[in-house]
């Protein structure tokens, strides 16, 4: 049987960084909490008969947050063979509270001292040795980002799987440690290993009731060790749960001071002048605002703009369609299938590949902010914004993962610990605008508002307003009640990411992107192509001609649907139906709605922002009705893809259907709105749409003004 040994560390210490080090995955590397959720497995590089897991960041083993119990759970109930623990040298003291849980399961431990370089820059002195001896574990100095002594962490953790685990040397106060020897004689004697025992007890001593649920205590025993816990509370005037925290930290501040020297203690460091700068109150909101405009500047605009031009223009515009078209006409491959290979796969696919240089550079910069550090700073810049409206700062890491796309935004989900903040967030997070509703941004900007650039900043805010406002709305319910989770997160020393793990973070978004339109859109273009090109005419089913398209089998359901879009004003010019299957198309990616418009007018390519179906369009909607046919299209349910990735992340189909439904009526409402007030100002129609717009408005401010019952409840 092979070897299993677990990296386990505080979030930001350089775990990950290590994994891949030692185990070659394609794995990715943030700056911030809680990036790796679930384990991850991988064959030494050294040795392919051991197995590495990483284990997510977490600061201790007290089952608070998703992070923790995932941890937890594989630590006691797989029991690897070898704990490698990964420790930040420049926050000894902090990162050590773990440590001193760890040594208590009764697994071996190896302690790896990383960033030592840093740590040397720094002009500060380490004494491994010393803190060996205090710990009674092995400790090994690395750099795993420059991978100086790697492989010695991993030698002595290999070898310390054949060794038997050192009882953990640490005491705890006298008539704490009284307690813990009468928990363990009324319910742990049937445990071997005395340093798991005396891990049970601490746990039982904390008063945690999945380590009661686990050993199965029954209420009588629960109640002999309450006794215990409550004299030890009366006498030390503290929370049991307190007073092993306490504890722990005056074991460690007594082995500190003798393992590390300061060069210049109590000096502000680098990042500490950087950060009074950039988390400043006035300055860091506007400085976040220049650098993500600049990000975008490039990304969109510049070099993203001109690789995505070439990709339109030349790659999918004169190399790659001609060059299939005269293959397939020199083997005379047959009408219907060249229609669907030129007009269904090249030209939907094309559509949609067109814009991904600009989400690879995209990709590129908010992975260089995330490997620096930067991110972590606008998640506590923006937690001030957040929780007066009912959301933690955690919530926005999720959305500007989001403006790349939608399913990694969702997963980031994860790293908020509270239940409802997470699903609120889950809920929320598609509604900045990602890079597929870049090209229906411009659609509409192009068509009807001369490419207007408040078209597109104004998505961006009414997305954000969107999540703002249902973060109000929903905190009154009950539901969602309750203050959001306190705003805790380590803000990592500022440091030049590898290329390497920026370029990771580029392929990982974009390839996740790619892959969809290889799998999910591809085959929705086909089932579009075919349900556009065949349809009953002549008192026949059969492929239709180019100018039959209102005989084909998608104009029946169109026209089926189209009445339900009549309020947003979808209808005009007999045309509703293809406003209605456009948008109905985004559900299964929204890059499909550019691409579907192409196909309804007859154009073979689109270019990213539909230039060609400018003139078509302008004709069956009004600019009032566009605009929110676009805000509909922000707003409402997101592709099958993210779809796909929030039921995963609710983990109930109750929530997941709540949620899609929350999405797609709020869309509704908002759209109907913009159309019957906005028309009603700009051409004078009033009617009984007219009305009920209005009194949606009056709901939505009753519903954002109105008390909050259940706040006395929570408090």
């Amino acid at each position: 049987m092979g070897v299993r040994i677990a990296l386990a560390g505080n979030p930001n210490c350089g775990k990950t960084t290590l994994f891949n080090a030692l185990t070659g995955a394609n794995q990715f590397v943030g700056n911030w909490p809680g990036v790796t959720v679930e384990k991850k497995e991988g064959k030494y590089k050294g040795d392919k008969e051991v197995t590495i897991t990483d284990l997510p960041g977490i600061y201790s083993l007290s089952p608070y947050t998703l992070e923790e119990v995932v941890a937890r759970n594989y630590l006691i109930d797989e029991h690897p063979d070898a704990i490698l623990n990964i420790v930040d040298g420049t926050n000894l003291e902090r990162n050590l509270y773990l440590t001193t849980q760890l040594v208590e399961l009764g697994i071996p431990v190896v302690v790896a001292i990383n960033m030592i370089d840093v740590v040397a820059k720094n002009g500060d002195q380490i004494n491994s040795k010393r803190l060996a001896e205090e710990l009674g574990v092995e400790v090994v100095e690395i750099s795993a980002l420059k991978g100086t002594g790697v492989e010695d962490a991993a030698a002595r953790a290999i070898a310390a799987t054949s060794k038997k685990s050192q009882k953990a040397k640490h005491s705890f106060n006298g008539s704490v440690e009284h307690a813990f020897a009468h928990i363990e004689e009324l319910c742990l004697h049937n445990i071997d290993d005395e340093n798991l025992q005396r891990w049970y007890a601490i746990k039982l001593f904390e008063r945690d009731t999945k380590v009661q649920e686990k050993l199965g205590l029954s209420q009588d025993i629960i109640a002999h060790i309450e006794k215990d816990i409550v004299s030890c509370e009366e006498e030390l005037d503290d929370d049991a749960e307190s007073i092993i925290t306490g504890e722990r930290y005056n074991y460690i501040g007594s082995i500190i001071n003798d393992c590390i020297k300061k060069a210049h203690a109590g000096a502000l460091t680098t990042s500490d002048k950087i950060d009074r700068i950039v988390t400043n109150r006035i300055l860091g909101l506007p400085i976040f605002a220049a650098v993500m405009w600049l990000v975008y500047y490039v990304s969109i605009t510049t070099v993203g703009g001109f690789l995505t031009d070439w990709t339109n223009d030349v790659l999918f515009g004169e190399i790659i369609p001609p060059a299939i078209e005269n293959f397939l006409v020199s083997i005379n491959c047959a009408d219907w299938l060249q229609g669907l290979i030129l007009d269904g796969i090249v030209a939907g696919v094309g559509a949609v590949l067109g814009f991904v240089p600009q989400m690879l550079v995209l990709f590129i910069f908010l992975g260089f902010l995330e490997g620096c550090g930067y991110m972590a700073r606008v998640a506590f810049v923006m937690d001030r914004i957040f929780r007066k409206f009912g959301l933690s700062g955690k919530s926005f890491i999720p959305m500007l993962i989001g403006t790349g796309c939608g399913v990694p935004g969702i997963m980031a989900s994860r790293t908020i610990e509270n239940d409802r903040d997470r699903k609120m967030t889950i809920m929320t997070t598609t509604f900045i605008p990602c890079g597929a509703k870049l090209p229906i941004i411009a659609l509409i900007a192009g068509a009807f508002f001369d490419n207007a650039g408040w078209v597109s900043w104004s998505a961006y805010f009414v997305g954000m307003a969107a999540i703002i406002c249902s973060g109000i709305i929903l905190k009154k319910t009950k539901m969602f009640s309750g203050d959001p989770a306190p705003f805790v997160m380590e803000l990592p020393a500022y440091h030049w990411p590898t290329v390497g793990s920026v370029l990771r973070s580029m392929w990982e978004r974009g390839w996740s992107f790619i892959k969809k339109a290889g799998t999910i859109i591809l085959l929705s273009t086909i089932v579009l192509w075919f349900l556009m090109s065949f349809g009953w005419a002549n008192g026949s089913f059969g492929m239709l001609e180019a100018e039959q398209l209102d005989a084909s089998i998608l104009a029946k359901i169109g026209t089926a649907i189209a009445w339900i879009f009549a309020p947003l004003g979808w209808t005009q010019a007999g045309q509703g139906w293809k406003m209605a299957v456009a948008a109905v198309s985004g559900l299964i990616a929204k890059e499909n709605v550019v691409a579907t418009f192409g196909m309804l007018y007859g154009f073979a390519e689109v270019a990213e922002d539909g230039s060609e179906v400018w003139g078509n369009l302008a004709q069956v909607m009004t600019p009032i009705a566009a605009y929110g046919y676009l805000v509909f299209n922000l707003l409402c349910a997101p592709c099958f893809a993210a779809m796909g990735a929030i039921k995963r992340e609710m983990n109930n189909p109750k929530w997941f259907w709540f949620a899609i439904g929350y999405q797609c009526i709020l869309a509704y409402i908002v759209a109907m709105c913009i159309y019957q007030i906005g028309t009603l100002f700009t051409a004078g129609v009033f009617g009984f749409g007219t009305v009920v717009a209005f009194i949606f408005v009056i709901g939505f401010i009753y519903l954002l003004f109105r008390k909050d019952k259940y706040a006395a409840i929570n408090k």
